[in-house]
């Protein structure tokens, strides 16, 4: 595991040691869970970002299209 040292804001100290203490975690374990949270939220964006620009590709909607008539016709094919 590696150690980082860093400056943060002392209300934000403040607030991190008031829920460190709340919640009965060691600060670093806190600052550890909020950062791995904040980088899948991060993550999440970036999809979100990508399918909204994927929406406005003419080229992208038509593949989609083309993937979904696909699909009916496997799910057509298994009913009958």
């Amino acid at each position: 595991m590696a150690t980082i040292t860093t400056s943060l804001p002392d209300e934000l100290v403040q607030r991190l040691a008031e829920h460190a203490k709340t919640l009965g975690l060691p600060k670093n374990k806190l600052i550890e869970k909020a950062l791995s949270l904040y980088l899948d939220h991060l993550k999440r964006a970036a999809y979100v970002t990508s399918y909204k620009a994927a929406g406005k590709d003419r080229d992208m909607l038509s593949l989609a299209e083309e993937g979904m008539e696909e699909y009916l016709k496997q799910l057509e094919d298994e009913t009958r």
